[in-house]
């Protein structure tokens, strides 16, 4: 029930949000969009069957905070700016319906992964009783990943908002030890999530969907494809890749061969 009611929700808001990108003329509107889902999300499941103030709660609170967070963030990023590049070129390949065609093999799939994603959430949300270790451990998790995840964001929103900086790359704060502090700190987001729901045997089950986000933040969501274009665009971006970790924050390398 619990799980099917956050599918109908997922879906819901991405054909929401579909219906206002073709008002505006900007298919990115999803990317502004995903953070808020995964909010509403949370919040019709805890509508749908409160439980208190155990894991419930606080799986719910920690999802809407990140999530808002992670919308208004975007939304402020690309406002103000053209469409994404990926959603102009995909409209541009498609031969025939490209309306249909981007609302089933973006928004929907949108859907689908963040009805997935979210399911630590759905199963925590079934809790009622006090926090255990786990619940605590994920907590903390949580607060170091939404922590780099905002610290990184305001880094680069001031490096780029500097016209000094223009063309150049940003190689101090968090990013001197990790090329995508924001990824990472997003991962360990969604991994204390997971340990939140994994007080009790269904919340555990889910731990694929921690790793699928994590996947998607260190292999996918446009992350090859936005640094091969800044190794071929940004000078000394090919030795910072070589210096720097991709993910997790290791010291950066002394030297490059």
């Amino acid at each position: 029930m619990a799980a099917a009611v956050a599918l109908a929700v997922a879906i819901l808001v991405v054909t929401v949000t579909f219906g206002i990108a073709r008002l505006r003329g900007r298919y990115d509107t999803i990317d502004s969009a995903w953070g808020a889902g995964f909010a509403v999300i949370a919040l019709a499941g805890f509508a749908v069957e409160p439980r208190g103030f155990g894991g419930a709660l606080v799986a719910t609170v920690l999802t809407v905070v990140w999530g808002v967070r992670l919308s208004v963030h975007i939304h402020r990023r690309n406002h103000g700016g053209g469409e994404d590049r990926r959603y102009t070129e995909m409209m541009a390949r498609a031969r025939s319906r490209p309306l249909a065609r981007m609302y089933f093999r973006v928004y929907l799939t949108q859907a689908a992964v963040m009805w997935f994603v979210s399911l630590p959430v759905v199963l925590a949300q079934r809790q009622a009783d006090d926090l255990g270790v786990l619940a605590v451990l994920g907590i903390v998790v949580w607060c170091v990943g939404f922590a780099f995840e905002v610290v990184g964001d305001e880094q680069l929103r001031r490096f780029k908002a500097d016209p000094g900086n223009r063309g150049r790359v940003l190689q101090h704060g968090l990013w001197r030890y990790t090329r995508h502090p924001n990824y990472f700190g997003d991962a360990c987001v969604w991994w204390g999530l997971y340990l939140v729901a994994a007080q009790h045997l269904p919340g555990a089950a889910t731990v694929l969907s921690a790793v699928l986000m994590t996947w998607l933040l260190a292999r996918g969501s446009g992350k090859p494809i936005l640094e091969r274009h800044l190794s071929e665009s940004r000078p000394g971006y090919r030795d910072y890749v070589a210096r720097t970790s991709g993910f997790v924050p290791l010291p950066p390398k002394k030297s490059v061969a």
